[in-house]
Formats: C-alpha cells, sequence, structure tokens
C-alpha cells in the first residue's frame, strides 16, 4: 500500500498537471461555446472581427429566401476601405476542383486517359520525377502519386517563384514521399502537372478552356481564373461583382 507521503506527493503533482493543463484551453472558444449567441448574423461578423480578423464577409443562402451579404472590419486597413459583401477573393486551391472538372470532362471527349502514366504524357519526365512511368493521370488528380509538393521546400514562402518551370525544378530528382498509389498526399506539383498537360492537350491556355466550358456555361460570370481578368474590370463592375 502507497506511504501517506507518496498519497501527498501524487496529490500535488495531480493538481499541479491540472492547473498547468488550463494552459492549452482553447479559451477562446470556451467563450464562444458559454456565452449566448448574438442576436444577428452582423454582430457574429463583427464579433469576429474583434477576435483579431482584418475583415470577413459572410453570405448566407437559404432556400426560398433572396441570398444575404453580411461584412464587417477591413476590405484594405493600410487605406482605410471596409469590408464590402461585392469584394473577389482569391479562392487558392479551390482553383483545383475546376482543374479536375476540366480533366473529367477531356476523358470523356476521350482527350485524355486517367490510365495513361506521367511518363507517357512527358518523356523528359522520366528519371527527373520518381516513378514518373507507375504515376497516372487518375493519381495526380486524387494526390496519391507520392510526388513531393514544391510548396513545401525549405523557405519557399520567403521568395516563392512564379513560373511553373522554376517550382517544378524544385522536386525534380528528389525522392517520392511514397509508392504511386498506396497513400495520399497532398501536392501543389501534381495540380501544376495537370495544367500543364491540359495546356498540351488542349494546344491553348487550360483557364481559356475553364472558362469557356466550365463557369460561362454554369453562369459563374464572377468566378476567374486569373489576376489579370479581374485587373481588366472596371470600377462599377467591381462593385457589382459578388462571390
Amino acid at each position: 500500500m502507497p506511504s501517506p507521503n507518496l498519497k501527498q506527493t501524487l496529490r500535488i503533482l495531480f493538481i499541479l498537471a491540472s492547473i498547468g493543463s488550463l494552459y492549452f484551453v482553447p479559451w477562446p472558444l470556451v467563450k464562444a461555446w458559454i456565452l449566448p449567441l448574438p442576436d444577428s448574423v452582423q454582430e457574429q461578423v463583427e464579433e469576429g472581427v474583434a477576435q483579431g480578423f482584418d475583415g470577413m464577409i459572410v453570405y448566407v443562402d437559404q432556400g426560398g429566401k433572396p441570398a444575404e451579404f453580411y461584412a464587417a472590419g477591413w476590405h484594405n486597413r493600410d487605406k482605410k476601405k471596409p469590408a464590402y459583401s461585392g469584394a473577389l477573393f482569391k479562392i487558392a486551391s479551390i482553383s483545383k476542383l475546376y482543374i479536375a472538372v476540366a480533366v473529367a470532362k477531356l476523358v470523356n471527349d476521350g482527350r485524355l486517359d486517367l490510365n495513361k502514366t506521367l511518363g507517357e504524357y512527358f518523356p523528359d519526365l522520366k528519371g527527373r520525377i520518381e516513378n514518373a512511368d507507375r504515376i497516372t493521370l487518375r493519381m495526380l488528380v486524387q494526390h496519391r502519386s507520392g510526388i513531393p509538393d514544391y510548396s513545401r521546400t525549405p523557405n519557399y514562402w520567403v521568395d516563392p517563384p512564379i513560373a511553373n518551370r522554376d517550382n517544378l525544378e524544385l522536386i525534380l530528382d528528389k525522392s517520392a514521399d511514397f509508392v504511386p498509389d498506396e497513400s495520399y498526399g497532398y501536392s501543389n506539383t501534381n495540380y501544376l502537372l495537370i495544367g500543364e498537360l491540359l495546356d498540351k492537350a488542349l494546344g491553348y491556355n487550360h483557364h481559356r478552356y475553364i472558362k469557356e466550358e466550365i463557369l460561362n456555361p454554369l453562369g459563374l460570370n464572377n468566378t476567374y481564373s486569373l489576376v489579370s481578368d479581374v485587373d481588366d474590370l472596371d470600377d462599377n463592375e467591381r462593385i457589382l461583382c459578388r462571390v
């Protein structure tokens, strides 16, 4: 049986450990759960900004009701421009969804083959990307290629390259992260290569294809592939844009 001194020591250690664990509690989340919800969405957005966000925009779409927009904070803090519901945002990797749809359409049209390998599509990458002769287009789309992510190379975000080839160079001759199709690993390199393949299959820039074959038919008139497309808008068009 433990001695009284040992029991006392264990109690003290337990108390200290319990107190120390409070440091790791996400208090803002606890506060959010305990306090009553604001009376309106606008108040909630303003509370979100109060947590340290520069600006927030919320879009609410309920079936059978008009869409509602809420904004708070800054669109551009330096220029003292308030956030507004018509602002455009970079969608970053959401663009991969449109690229995947483009691949599906071209496969359906018989212009691409999901089972064809990277080495077959780009013979010059054999020996430069490990397993290029085993990685299929399907694996690239599903992030099951094992190709390293160029954006995770050391210090990448200090001064990221702009050109696709410069990004690709960062992972050439590097070991694969895993054997193709035996695991999953999100990699921007997969979709860089798919974009290059789309350009090759189409004979023109795949951003044009996405606009003409996906965005326009679906009426996504305020979704753009390139920042340059937005730069061409005049001020009135910018104000009318909602995303």
